[in-house]
């Protein structure tokens, strides 16, 4: 490969992954006309088109697209390579890229990052609230934190939290106007706050486990859909309906009558948060120090 193709290339990458040149220059941190500069040059250099530009995206071509899946996760492998030399240094130092939701960000990251980053001030967090159910490898981010359930086999899990039910809840004001359902298939003849999934566009349905064990879930429906799991409490605490959080949210509204919890035997106990990475990516050492201080001791 010429050498003066290896920044065209990583131009191109970005370019693909964003879908728009505007996106992918913040993301290098370079401007837009010297992006176009350099993937104009890429495709002179190689003699081919990569990329159709429209006025509202950019897409690759049949080349282009077998040149990304080709070189993207060895580009990668290389940036994660020369940031592991920051482990020569004196100062453990990198940036690390966490993807995850709102809640786990503000309940198990957040109040153990503040003390971290003052112990290390050449390490810097990015933190990305994120319901999208992430490809960790392919957004290029070295982590994310999921229930332990949903974890892909091929990934390194690293327990950060306890284990975890959710609450169903509502005002006293909703229950006053119709009887509290009595089993889980009840709710669809209740309002419920929905949250909006943006995996694939889709609303998060209720799971809960009966009795004897058996898992399933309820698509319930209701006037409001949201996108946050705080909106969801929000909504309720509004009298909009019933909704399904994580325990610790409620507890303060619970002990002060603001809301009432139902069903709490169909509610199942769930396997807490873990941070997660690919197994065949190399942590570290600034990776290493932030899962040393996120492991989870009981």
């Amino acid at each position: 490969m010429a050498r003066d193709h290896y920044s065209g290339l990583l131009a191109f990458v970005a370019v693909v992954r964003e879908g728009n040149f505007t996106r992918a220059a913040a993301r290098l941190g370079v401007s837009q006309s010297a992006l176009s500069h350099s993937i104009r040059t890429l495709e002179t250099n190689l003699g081919i088109r990569l990329l159709t530009r429209t006025t509202r995206n950019v897409s690759p071509t049949e080349a282009g697209e077998r040149l990304y899946l080709n070189i993207s996760p060895q580009l990668a492998e290389i940036d994660t390579q020369v940031q592991a030399l920051s482990d020569f240094r004196d100062k453990p130092s990198g940036t690390i890229r966490i993807t995850a939701t709102d809640y786990a960000i503000r309940s198990i990251l957040w109040p153990k990052l503040g003390q971290f980053l003052l112990q290390y001030p050449d390490i810097k967090i990015e933190l990305v609230s994120d319901y999208a159910m992430s490809d960790i490898a392919a957004d290029r981010y070295d982590a994310g934190v999921r229930f332990g359930e949903s974890l892909a086999q091929d990934m390194i899990a690293v327990r950060i939290g306890p284990d975890m039910r959710f609450a169903l809840v509502a005002t006293k004001a909703y229950f006053s106007k119709k009887p509290a359902p009595s089993t889980p298939h009840d709710l669809v003849q209740h309002q419920c706050v929905n949250l909006r999934l943006p995996t694939h566009g889709g609303l998060y349905a209720w799971e809960f486990k009966n009795p004897e064990g058996r898992e399933f879930s309820v698509r319930v429906d209701g006037q409001l859909i949201v996108s946050s799991i705080y909106e969801v409490l929000e909504g309720a605490l509004a009298g909009f309906g019933l909704a399904y959080v994580p325990e610790p949210m409620v507890e303060s509204y619970l002990a002060k009558g603001r809301l009432i919890r139902i069903l709490e035997d169909w509610c199942p106990l769930w396997s807490g948060y873990h941070l997660y990475y690919p197994s065949r990516r190399q942590p570290s050492q600034a990776m290493k120090l932030l899962i040393d201080e996120l492991r989870y001791q009981p």
